[in-house]
């Protein structure tokens, strides 16, 4: 079955805040929020929910569960059970409410920078101290692990370890060994892990995911790990995600801690999971092919058009790094807005490692991709 990626769907006044947050003449390539209409599968059960008409409390939903356990399965050869199994409204939710129940107050959390924002508030928001380690280029331009700095960090003893798995906005996928090695320094120091591996379903060949609880019984009973349909079906704003917690008393402590600060999932963000999970697979299949391909022609066109410009090729997501400190832009952020009307992420807000570079957005029809690169380069031009 074909499916149509390259359709140009209007997003502005649809409460998006992608499309909404600039004015309209700029173009918006930041947030991580594709612009394709989600599977057709998972269209036909929202609407099949909303003709019945009843939106009460949600509660248990056996069939997301069963659903979630044959994707892990299938995808990963991650056998989960039932009862590792704890629904979420939202993995940066997850990631607060780990931080909340997981890390005493006043405690370490180790993060690796540049990161996903969220990831460097959410120590600050459940009063813990924050612990920060770079990520740095390698030899051929794929960021690392620093392990000297990892080792340092991990020796503070920070009770958490946030990782970003594939890596945001990096796009690493980190290989087998290096899971390890974080992971049996984690187990070492007493850190417990906590995995978010929410664009584990993006991916591209010949890279492969590993859930960060596959790679050793021990490291599973050490690791919580986050992961949502929100990316990988564009269904981000029904909020609906998921935690696989294999150690009792690590689900007792977020169970916990829960209470009061982490309520049900959205109806619809259930039904549309579930959807997602069961009939949406070839859609998926598709889109990461037609995702590979802006991939390649986003490498391509700078390499060829803005060679001022540099970018690690994404092994996974759809998120790009873009390095812009020898184009003599000192704030590339501000200079592609202001003189391309493009709206891209400020790389500072990512933490150190950040300055001078900005995130861009491929996750988009390959018209609309094309048209930021040309407005960039461009303005790039007129320097």
């Amino acid at each position: 079955m074909g499916y149509d990626f390259d359709t140009v769907i209007h997003r502005r006044n649809t409460e998006s805040v992608k499309w909404n947050a600039y004015p309209e003449d700029v173009l918006p390539m930041w947030v991580a929020d594709m612009d394709f209409i989600s599977p057709e599968p998972v269209l036909r059960a929202l609407h099949e929910r909303i003709d019945h008409g009843v939106f009460g409390y949600p509660g248990k939903s056996p069939g997301l569960t069963e659903a979630i356990l044959q994707w892990l399965q299938a995808r990963f050869h991650w056998e989960v059970h039932p009862e590792e199994l704890l629904i979420v409204p939202g993995v940066v939710t997850g990631i607060n409410w780990a931080c909340h129940a997981l890390a005493e107050p006043g405690a370490g959390v180790l993060v690796q920078t540049p990161v996903y924002p969220p990831f460097l508030a959410a120590p600050k928001n459940t009063g813990n101290q924050l612990i920060t380690t770079p990520m740095v280029p390698g030899p051929g331009g794929q960021y690392e692990v620093d392990w000297d700095a990892f080792e340092a960090a991990a020796s503070q003893k920070p009770q958490l370890f946030i990782l970003c798995s594939p890596h945001n906005p990096l796009g690493r996928v980190f290989r087998r060994d290096e899971l390890e090695r974080m992971g049996e320094i984690c187990l070492r120091q007493g850190i417990t892990i906590c995995s978010d591996e929410i664009h584990a379903d993006l991916v591209y060949p010949p890279c492969e995911h590993y859930p960060t609880a596959t790679i050793s019984p021990e490291i599973a009973r050490n690791t919580v790990t986050f992961m949502a349909p929100s990316k990988t079906f564009n269904i981000a704003g029904l909020e609906c995600s998921f935690a696989v917690v294999p150690d009792p008393e690590l689900r007792r402590k977020l169970n916990a801690g829960r209470k009061g600060l982490v309520g049900w999932v959205n109806l619809l963000g259930l039904v549309a999971a579930e959807a997602a999970y069961r009939e949406g697979a070839p859609w998926l299949d598709s889109l990461l092919e037609y995702l590979r391909n802006n991939r390649d022609f986003l490498v391509e066109t700078l390499r060829r058009e803005m060679p001022q410009i540099s970018m690690p090729t994404p092994e996974g997501t759809y998120l790009a790094w873009l390095d812009c400190r020898t184009a003599g832009i000192p704030d590339p952020y501000h200079f592609f807005l202001e003189h391309a009307l493009v709206g891209l992420n400020d790389g500072r807000e990512f933490g150190p490692g950040g300055e001078g570079f900005v995130r861009l957005n491929f996750g988009c029809p390959r018209s609309v991709l094309k048209e930021g690169l040309d407005r960039m380069k461009a303005a790039l031009e007129r320097v």
